[in-house]
């Protein structure tokens, strides 16, 4: 389990397949700000209600100039699944070996119903035009972080 990202980081470049099974990088991103976010598991509650308000919200954060990445540990084909059942605008990348998910803290021990187990910390960051961290933040809940992060942005 690696170190959660702060605030000045380099955020960890990588390049991930999307739903189509393309190459993603973050590096690509580069000149415009990221929000990089990892949840559990495509077609699960939380997960639904999340990728549906960071899609409600695309175009109010592409005009304020950032771009979305969702990763989890999901296959491409169970993300193309997961896009056309819920029309999901967001691009979803896959990382079913977990690097970047544990390059980027989001990946550890989780507590549920008083067991502990290794899984996805559901986690946001922030990345900005330059590749650095501005915000990190973990254990984040699926409902209501999509307004959290607007309103804290001030967008």
């Amino acid at each position: 389990m690696s170190e959660r990202l702060q605030p000045g980081d380099v955020a960890p470049d990588f390049t991930l397949p999307d739903a189509d099974g393309n190459e993603v990088s973050l590096s690509a991103h580069k000149g415009r700000k990221v929000i990089v976010y990892f949840y559990p598991a495509a077609l699960t509650p939380g997960c639904t209600k999340q990728a549906c308000d960071f899609t409600d919200n695309l175009s109010l954060l592409a005009d304020a100039g950032y771009d979305v990445l969702g990763i989890s540990p999901d296959a491409p084909a169970k993300l193309g699944k997961f896009r056309e059942k819920e029309n999901l605008k967001v691009t979803l990348l896959a990382d079913p070996d977990k690097k970047v998910l544990d390059a980027y803290g989001a990946f550890g021990e989780k507590m549920n119903y008083g067991k502990t187990y290794l899984g996805v910390i559901r986690s946001t960051i922030i990345v900005d035009e330059e590749g650095k961290v501005e915000k990190a933040l973990y254990n984040v809940r699926a409902t209501g972080h999509v307004a959290k992060i607007i309103k804290d942005l001030g967008i």
